[in-house]
């Protein structure tokens, strides 16, 4: 006679109208809270020995966890090269223009400063993120400025945007090569620039145009103002921006980029 063969149920993975699904999820609202919960190392001084004992000694708590998830596909055991299109230029304008990238030692983060003055901006980029990444970045609000930081955190970021990790106020700043080759991907990467350092101003009274892109890092400046040449464009140098003051050049390039217009659906 053959062996009864019984498998495991993981209630969290059953269809949410099932009986045993919603009994579950009732048991949960019924525990407790951990004692740690809203705790990090940096507040709690029990959460800090944890984490510092962890790593002196090379334990991974999350391992057999990420083990699972790995198994049950709800997070990639490898992680592709992004797709070279005009959404992931974009995306690297942004970066360049006012992101960082930061590593963990589980992770890498990807975080992109926009003004809370620009809320449609702050929705495009979270879109065309979400497209890009495969998964939705979290918008933080900053409480003692008019800021929003757009977070993602992902593996080998950096490695696969093609961008340094860390501070890069004084690293000389290539577009990548891909980006040269198409026009329209120039264009997107551009938009993502300007759209996070750019500005257009108007001064009706002395008939003054001033489209500009401001930066301190004078390579990515070189960089802006050799596509604007490339381009067609013929752009103003100054130490700390690379500037268009002729209205047509200045209007051309506002339609050309579809600056400060999103594609919201």
């Amino acid at each position: 006679m053959a062996n009864n063969i019984h498998f495991p149920i993981i209630a969290s993975l059953l269809p949410k109208d099932d009986p045993r699904y919603k009994k579950w999820l009732m048991s949960l609202k019924r525990r407790p809270p951990p004692w740690n919960k809203g705790k990090t190392k940096d507040t709690d001084y029990r959460v800090k020995k944890i984490s510092v004992t962890f790593r002196r000694k090379e334990i991974d708590n999350f391992a057999v966890w990420r083990e699972n998830a790995r198994k049950q596909g709800l997070i990639p055991s490898s992680y592709q090269e992004f797709s070279k299109d005009v959404n992931l230029a974009f995306i690297i304008g942004l970066i360049l223009g006012d992101g960082n990238l930061y590593k963990f030692p589980r992770t890498e983060c990807l975080r992109i400063v926009l003004g809370t003055d620009k809320p449609l901006l702050l929705e495009y980029a979270q879109d065309i993120m979400h497209k890009v990444f495969s998964k939705e970045p979290r918008i933080r609000k900053r409480k003692n400025s008019e800021c929003a930081d757009i977070v993602i955190y992902q593996q080998h970021l950096g490695e696969r945007l093609g961008i340094p990790i860390g501070a890069r106020g004084k690293l000389p700043i290539k577009l990548p090569k891909w980006v040269w080759r198409n026009k329209e991907f120039l264009i997107g990467c551009l938009k993502g620039l300007f759209e996070a350092e750019g500005s257009f101003s108007i001064h009706l009274a002395t008939y003054t145009y001033n489209l500009s892109f401001s930066n301190r890092n004078t390579s990515l400046l070189d960089e802006v103002e050799k596509a604007l040449y490339l381009l067609g464009f013929h752009p103003e140098r100054r130490y700390n921006a690379v500037r268009l003051r002729k209205k047509i050049e200045a209007f051309n390039f506002v339609e050309l980029i579809q600056f400060r217009k999103y594609n919201l659906i």
